[in-house]
């Protein structure tokens, strides 16, 4: 005649996501809240993070469970991601640093050779940033004296090496 029912709309189904939880636990004496699970579900789903939960994620990166990466940008430690197999699914969340970034561009000019390479390519060689972003690596390039553009606005081309 007392029985209640509770089904909570997130589970963390991975067994081994779960003993981290609670090797963290054990280890650094934190206690976790159900949002806290609601949250590395989420976040291992790449799912959006209601604003009333946003609270815990600073005390989740002090436990070691998220990292900040971003501006309102949050990813699950590497642990959760290689205790399910999937390592690289948070390389691709976090997406590639910013030297590396400029290296794929710089390869691509090179490759381009004697015609060159416009800008609408750079956005097909890193579709995940925006314009201004490449624009920004693109400057950094010039100015490091490895590449030179010739001509101006979207017919302009970029080459590898210095200007004659």
């Amino acid at each position: 005649a007392f029985l209640v029912r509770i089904t909570f709309g997130a589970l963390i189904l991975d067994q081994g996501q779960l003993l981290l939880m609670k090797q963290i636990s054990q280890e650094q004496y934190a206690h976790f809240t159900t949002d806290d699970f609601v949250l590395v579900h989420k976040l291992y789903y790449d799912e959006k993070i209601p604003s009333g939960m946003r609270g815990r994620l600073k005390a989740l990166v002090d436990l070691g469970v998220v990292e900040h990466i971003g501006r309102n940008k949050y990813v699950l430690a590497r642990s959760f991601y290689e205790v399910t197999g999937k390592a690289g699914k948070r390389t691709r969340i976090v997406g590639l640093d910013r030297d590396t970034n400029k290296e794929l561009l710089f390869k691509h000019i090179k490759e381009c050779g004697t015609t060159g390479a416009q800008l609408k390519e750079f956005q097909q060689v890193l579709p995940g940033q925006s314009r201004s972003q490449i624009q920004v690596y693109i400057r950094e390039l010039k100015a490091e004296g490895r590449i030179f553009v010739v001509g101006k606005t979207s017919n302009a081309r970029w080459f590898a090496g210095a200007q004659d």
